[in-house]
This record gives C-alpha cells, structure tokens and sequence, in this order.
C-alpha cells in the first residue's frame, strides 16, 4: 500500500491525524507528514483518514 498526499490541495486541517496518527501527523510548523508505505495491517484506518480529509487530498495505490 502506497500513500500519496496532493500537498498542493492538502491544507493541513489534520482530519487524518485523527484517523490514523500511525501514519498521518503535523509538524512543529503544523504542515503535515506522513508515511508514505505504512504497514499493510494500517490501511482501514488509512483509508478511514483519506474519507474523512475534508478536500479528498488522501489517495491510496496499491
């Protein structure tokens, strides 16, 4: 599994963290980071933090 922010669309209102804070957090500077390959046993939570992203900038390949 494979996560990828559009950072471009992404505006750091930190829904995701909620979601799933193994995979998702906000700097000192409140910008987000992420894993981008998290372990495979995260993605419901993953997926969970791409519906709950209020501008959908949460996509997950496989």
């Amino acid at each position: 599994m494979k996560v990828v922010v559009d950072m471009d669309v992404c505006q750091d209102h930190g829904q995701c963290v909620f979601a799933s804070p193994e995979v998702f957090r906000l700097s000192d500077e409140g910008r987000l980071l992420y894993v981008a390959e998290p372990d495979e046993s995260l993605r419901e939570d993953v997926e969970d933090a791409a519906d709950v992203c209020p501008l959908q900038a949460i996509t997950i390949e496989d």
